[in-house]
């Protein structure tokens, strides 16, 4: 099964269509944090989001490159 999400920024509306289930619950969490899921989204919020999911993403790179280097250390 799939899921479809909408999201209106600046006045217009967008689907994200087909969403497989699994991954669904989670994107919808996540979108309902970054975004106002009931109302108009200004492209300042979309971009802010951006920036945070991208934020995220270097920390998490971050800490990999540590754990590879650790293991690499190690071995």
């Amino acid at each position: 099964m799939s899921k479809t999400f909408g999201l209106l920024i600046g006045t217009r509306r967008y689907e994200v269509k087909e969403v497989d289930d699994g991954f669904a619950s989670y994107l919808e969490n996540a979108m309902n944090e970054d975004f106002n899921l009931g109302g108009n989204n200004e492209i300042t919020t979309l971009l802010q989001a951006y920036v945070r999911k991208n934020y995220e993403i270097y920390k998490q790179d971050e800490v990999i490159k540590q754990l590879y280097k650790k293991l690499d250390e190690e071995v």
